[in-house]
């Protein structure tokens, strides 16, 4: 059963190779979706997989990599998209 959530990860994540990070982090948890920098700083996207899947991807974007500082990760559930193959930046 897959279930798709839409993202926002604020704090110093931006400059520090999150989007990257996260995308080699999703394809190796079989998640599939997008992130990418918004306006405010913060990076937004959405993630869909299994839920345990999404609740280890989750975990990772609440660490984020070396030199991020995640601050807060919001996320909800949101309607599943068909003809996703991969997550991208």
């Amino acid at each position: 059963m897959s279930k798709r959530i839409s993202f926002k990860v604020e704090g110093l994540v931006q400059g520090v190779n999150f989007r990257a990070w996260s995308m080699d982090k999703a394809n190796g948890l079989n998640v599939t979706g997008f992130c990418k920098n918004a306006d405010d700083g913060s990076v937004v996207g959405e993630a869909q997989g299994s839920e345990s899947s999404l609740d280890k991807f989750v975990q990772h974007l609440n660490m984020g990599p070396t030199h991020a500082k995640v601050s807060k990760v919001d996320q909800k559930d949101i309607d599943t998209k068909d003809g996703e193959s991969k997550f991208e930046q």
